[in-house]
């Protein structure tokens, strides 16, 4: 009986000491801000902004892995709303609404603005004006025949261009004739390249930052200069103009994290809106949220490195 006893207590120790071996391997390959995996949901108008940010991201700390699910914003802010994404990369901010939302769900959304960004409008190349005035382009959304634009084209119904163009528009719906949609920024950009007389309205991340098969077709289109509701001049969607907020079609773009722990959101987060993720933005063609430094080595004397 004391063998068995022997034979049960040895078994027992084995038993703890290869679960307390598999908890503390848990705990040491649980994800934190700078290491685990995670899926972020991003606005497909904005995806090649977030590709160099992630990209970055991997091969700084390489015990990060990010995957992007790009969607529509109707999808991305519903997959947030309804628990099955938690963190997201959007082309607004969420709504008092929303919020309301996740506070009945003891969720606290912590929201990191990142850039600004700006909704382009091209034509095709043997369009000789590449001159627009943004009412022309709301009196179109308006259903006004005389508006003189052919077509718009967009990404998707349910994009934030879409969105945000029903907003300065002030309507609930697009016409039903003279509006056509297809899925990604780049399927706007090719049929605008092939079909004369029509308006594509896409990010501007996508023109600065063409994919390598996209950049033939990007240089058959314009990029139109807008002339805003209260403005007689006309402005393109660069750097310098939304700086100076003289861009009528600029909007900001956020990271939302409902993590609700610190975790890789959180460190990716804080990458993006800190010194390095901000240089990202810069050379994107996109506006950072701050201005990165600039640090000058000033010499009492020239050194000479030939000699």
């Amino acid at each position: 009986m004391l063998k068995y006893s022997k034979v049960f207590g040895l078994v027992a120790f084995v038993f703890l000491f290869v679960m307390c071996n598999q908890k503390s391997k848990s705990e040491s390959d649980k994800e934190t801000i700078l290491k685990g995996s995670i899926d972020i949901t991003v606005d497909e108008t904005i995806k090649p902004i977030v590709e160099d940010q992630v990209a970055v991201f991997e091969g700084t700390y390489y015990d990060a892995k990010i995957v992007i699910k790009p969607k529509s914003e109707v999808e991305l802010i519903n997959d947030l709303l309804n628990k099955k994404a938690k963190v997201a990369v959007t082309a607004r901010n969420l709504t008092q609404e929303e919020l309301k939302r996740f506070e009945k769900s003891k969720i606290n959304p912590r929201v990191t603005p990142f850039a600004k960004d700006a909704i382009a409008l091209i034509s095709n190349k043997s369009n000789n004006d590449t001159l627009i005035a943004l009412k022309t382009v709301i009196d179109f959304i308006q259903g006004k025949s005389d508006s003189g634009i052919k077509g718009l084209v967009f990404d998707n119904p349910n994009s934030s261009t879409v969105r945000f163009m029903k907003e300065l528009a002030k309507v609930k719906d697009t016409p039903k004739t003279g509006v056509f949609s297809f899925k990604t920024n780049d399927e706007v950009i090719k049929f605008v390249s092939e079909n004369d007389g029509m308006i594509g309205v896409v990010g501007v991340n996508w023109l600065s930052q063409p994919s390598p098969n996209m950049i033939e077709t990007i240089k058959k289109i314009n990029v139109l200069s807008v002339k805003g509701l209260n403005d007689n001049a006309y402005y393109s969607p660069s750097q310098n103009d939304l700086a100076e907020v003289k861009y009528p079609l600029a909007r900001d773009l956020f990271i939302i994290n409902c993590q609700g722990y610190s975790g890789l959101g959180m460190g990716f987060s804080s990458f993006v809106a800190g010194e390095i993720g901000q240089r990202i933005v810069l050379k994107s063609g996109l506006l950072p949220v701050r201005t990165p430094a600039r640090k000058l080595k000033i010499r009492n004397q020239i050194i000479n490195d030939r000699e």
